[in-house]
């Protein structure tokens, strides 16, 4: 059964920061794309960074640049984003997914697997 489970959101003061892992499961995590996407109230959900299968090509949306850094693990099966400097307008669940692909991309209809999400919230 294929499984992705985010998990390290919580509250946390603006200037912040926060971790986010997301452990897979069911299927062959070395040969997919892993992303995390992000949705705020009332908002569309967006692409926030996503990395290849071999960790050496990355994407970050504008937004996040130089404040997020995503890594994975393979062996562990388990991919990471690195928050800081946190501000109120990250306030947002956020997603991990998984695309059977070695190029990195932010559609997500790219993304054949999802995780339910962790909430992330930023408010002093």
């Amino acid at each position: 059964q294929v499984q992705l489970v985010e998990s390290g959101g919580g509250l946390v003061q603006p200037g912040g920061s926060l971790r986010l892992s997301c452990a897979a499961s069911g299927f062959d995590f070395d040969y997919y794309t892993i992303g995390w996407f992000r949705q705020a109230p009332g908002k569309e959900r967006e692409g926030v960074s996503c990395v290849s299968t071999s960790d050496d090509n990355t994407y970050y949306a504008d937004s996040v640049k130089g404040r997020f850094t995503i890594s994975r693990e393979n062996a562990k099966n388990t991919v990471y984003l690195l928050m800081n400097s946190l501000k109120p307008e990250d306030t947002a669940v956020y997603y991990c997914a998984a695309d059977y692909s070695v190029s990195v991309t932010p559609m997500m209809n790219e993304y054949e697997h999802w995780g339910r999400g962790t909430q992330v919230t930023v408010s002093s």
